[in-house]
């Protein structure tokens, strides 16, 4: 099986689709722009007092209902929470080689990807979204978060978190001291990012003397915390998600 390589393309090539799920959002679609061109992120709130926020970044598909649905999930246990698009307004791709395109678009210009990312951060804060902040993603999303990572870019960061998403760091870049703590959500049996890929951030991380925490997941493939997928498993979605709140618990 081929490793994912800067274009992301096994990485979007075994993300599983997300078949409608059956819930009703609990917050709101919210259309702004970034740069001239038209988004829709979503956004709801953890409440008056909320613990702080999380910037959801999507997978491969782009902003559905799974993402919708974890914003929810993180908005009962205190945080605002925003999910970002990066496809543009309407821009939902359905067939794999349109899915593919929308990803390698922006793996081949990282700059764009991390302006759309950071003009969805800003936009959550104009909702009101807590500045300390915590950016988080699945799969391409995930890869997406450590870009952000690397880049420095941004203020008020506690943390970034990757779920089952692309981990390997680009040439030319790398991280900094000062990189905020990093979490890493991984399937032990996941043949897109290899257990290889894994160890080689960590030794990035550990020499770089960032905080770090990786969980390895046995038998949990890639895109393992997609409820309703093929790949879906509920073992490790379940210890995941509660590693990750209290890991926000202690960074928020």
């Amino acid at each position: 099986m081929k490793k994912i390589l800067l274009s992301g393309s096994t990485l979007t090539l075994l993300a599983i689709a997300l078949p409608a799920l059956a819930f009703s959002p609990a917050g709101e679609d919210i259309s702004y722009s970034v740069n001239g061109e038209d988004f829709q992120g979503y956004f709801i709130t953890g409440g008056n007092n909320a613990k702080g926020s999380v910037l959801i970044v999507h997978d491969w598909d782009g902003l559905d209902d799974y993402e919708r649905k974890r914003a929810d999930m993180l908005a009962e246990q205190g945080y605002d929470a925003f999910a970002v698009d990066l496809y543009g307004a309407g821009n939902r791709p359905q067939a794999v080689d349109d899915k593919r395109a929308a990803t390698n678009r922006l793996y081949q210009d990282r700059e764009r990807m991390r302006a759309l990312t950071l003009g969805g951060l800003a936009q959550a804060r104009e909702q009101g979204a807590a500045e300390q902040t915590v950016i988080m993603g699945y799969c391409f999303g995930g890869a997406v978060a450590l870009e952000i990572a690397r880049s420095g870019e941004v203020d008020n960061i506690a943390s970034y978190a990757s779920f089952h998403g692309g981990l390997t760091t680009p040439e030319g870049q790398d991280y900094s001291s000062k990189t905020a703590p990093i979490f890493i959500a991984h399937g032990g049996a996941d043949s897109s990012v290899s257990l290889e890929d894994v160890a080689t951030l960590v030794e990035k991380l550990e020499t770089t003397g960032i905080i770090y925490e990786v969980g390895i997941y046995s038998g949990a493939p890639h895109a393992f915390s997609v409820f309703g997928s093929d790949a879906y498993h509920e073992r490790a979605d379940q210890r995941s998600w509660a590693a990750f709140n209290a890991w926000l618990d202690e960074r928020l």
